[in-house]
């Protein structure tokens, strides 16, 4: 059996982005396939089993051929680190620094491996500790603790009731652009007016504004009730 890790130890970026990326793609699916881990990271299916297997000897993921990869404890704590730190750099770039939230993502790629702990924590208490990032999405505390919500998909949101936009699940500058384009920012109010059958657009009121945008898109904005 593995020893232990020290809490403090320091991993290379590319163990760090394997688990940041092992750990995003479990938020949809318990164990993670080879091949979605090699789409996410960009790097060969082979790579990926090495990467695997060196990693599992380290105690930092659970690796089974043939049945996917998921992250042990000290695995998840790794990437809820770096996760910390990505997400508190997009809040701080957008906040301090006049950085669109289209601009952030490859930003904080860049920077996330060279934040200390304190640095972050210097960051959070500046942020006044905030629970998201620009994107709606959840800041891990110091902790390692994830506040969770209730949201659902614009795409099954029921016609005419108010909601409000809280989280974007595709964060890609092209997709950030357009759904600002259509108001479809964090905090927005919007209600589906209609919607055309088969898989057809949905006709929406966005802070007051009519907007039609298709199902695919729907289906990457998170809303939840409406509170005044």
């Amino acid at each position: 059996m593995s020893a232990p890790h020290s809490p403090h130890e320091v991993h290379s970026e590319a163990i760090e982005d394997f688990l940041k990326a092992v750990y995003m793609l479990q938020q949809e699916h318990d164990r993670v396939q080879t091949s979605a881990l090699a789409e996410a990271l960009d790097i060969s299916a082979p790579s990926i089993t090495e990467m695997a297997k060196k990693l599992a000897k380290a105690n930092l993921v659970a690796h089974e051929p043939y049945r996917g990869i998921r992250l042990t404890p000290e695995g998840e704590r790794v990437a809820l680190e770096i996760v910390r730190h990505h997400r508190l750099l997009e809040l701080f770039l957008v906040r301090a620094l006049g950085y669109t939230w289209d601009e952030v993502h490859a930003e904080a790629d860049r920077l996330e491996h060279a934040v200390s702990e304190r640095l972050a924590e210097r960051i959070a208490e500046y942020l006044g500790n905030p629970r998201y990032d620009p994107h709606g999405d959840p800041i891990p505390s110091v902790e390692g603790d994830v506040y969770s919500r209730d949201l659902t998909p614009l795409a099954e949101w029921p016609r005419e009731h108010q909601g409000k936009v809280e989280r974007l699940r595709d964060q890609s500058p092209d997709m950030l652009r357009y759904l600002a384009q259509k108001g479809l920012v964090v905090g927005a109010q919007v209600e589906v007016i209609a919607s055309d059958p088969f898989d057809g657009p949905l006709m929406l009121r966005v802070d007051g504004h009519e907007q039609v945008i298709g199902q695919n898109v729907a289906q990457y904005v998170l809303v939840a009730p409406y509170e005044p």
